[in-house]
């Protein structure tokens, strides 16, 4: 399980225990986040920056000896396993994709509102900013003392007041906040890959559209209904891609779906791996999920 920018394994709290029941569950901290070491990061283009999490994740496989896996990846950890899978396809058995970021261009016209954004004065800063790698982690440790209470206005929010599922409760809400502050405020590292991977309103800068038509590693798409991330990107990379897709939409579910409904989340990947596992009546799973799509090669 790769986690996403600004996050780190911990994020999928909610999801070990239901999932080690049917898999060997192995999630990790990219380079340059959570608790993995934060070297310098040197990278200046678009292909230094897929190499340094690609490589550095290629080299633990290694080390841990690892073949024939599910990759799965959240947003841009999403982007990571698919680079990842198209370079290295025999390691992975299936990949699933959750939220991914990379399915989304400049060209699309969903996001004119961001571009028509950019071509005003405000855009203009976000942009300036943008391009000066100004990253989130960097107003957290700028604002010293108030940097906890910062995050813990902002998990209060998305994980409570405005959640599209389930809450969390006021334990998990203080412990997660801890744990979140703890891992944006450590030294900058992998969060500098930013301005590299994606331009200003998160439109990859290398779309994996591009690449569809080179994927060997079946795969499958998981959104949350309510999630800011665009499915419709993944709906027409599956055109182009010549091997199996699905695509699984999860109700009461956000950008963090496997948080937001973790029961639905549990649900989409067991499906999703269901030609690996000894599960009766697989269709069952599908129950109060979308299948938007599905393709078999």
């Amino acid at each position: 399980m790769v986690h996403g920018y600004g996050a780190s394994q911990g994020f999928f709290f909610r999801n070990f225990d239901a999932l080690s029941r049917h898999f060997r569950v192995i999630a990790i901290d990219q380079l340059g986040w959570g608790a993995s070491s934060r070297p310098d990061f040197t990278c200046k283009s678009t292909e230094e920056t897929e190499a340094w999490f690609i490589d550095s994740f290629e080299a633990w496989r290694k080390a841990k000896r690892l073949e024939n896996f599910v990759l799965l990846g959240h947003s841009f950890g999403g982007y990571v396993a698919a680079r990842y899978a198209l370079k290295h396809p025999e390691h992975v058995q299936h990949l699933i994709l959750v939220g991914s970021a990379g399915f989304t261009s400049e060209t699309d016209e969903v996001h004119e509102r961001i571009t028509r954004l950019r071509s005003t004065w405000k855009g203009a800063i976000l942009n300036h900013l943008w391009e000066s790698n100004f990253t989130p982690q960097r107003v957290i440790r700028g604002i010293g003392r108030w940097g906890p209470d910062l995050v813990k206005r902002y998990t209060s929010a998305r994980f409570g007041t405005y959640s599209v599922g389930t809450v969390l409760n006021e334990d998990e809400s203080q412990l997660f906040s801890d744990y979140i502050y703890h891992t944006l405020a450590g030294k900058a590292s992998g969060e500098l890959c930013l301005k590299y991977i994606f331009a200003f309103g998160a439109f990859a800068r290398s779309p994996l559209l591009a690449s569809a038509a080179d994927w060997k590693v079946p795969t499958s798409f998981i959104y949350g209904v309510d999630d800011w991330m665009d499915y419709r990107g993944a709906v027409n990379a599956c055109k182009n891609i010549p091997v199996p897709t699905e695509i699984l939409r999860v109700p009461q579910g956000g950008h963090f779906v496997f948080l937001d409904n973790a029961s639905g989340f549990h649900s989409a990947v067991l499906y999703s791996c269901r030609r690996f596992l000894n599960i009766e009546k697989s269709e069952a799973l599908l129950d109060g999920l979308q299948k938007v799509s599905s393709k078999v090669a």
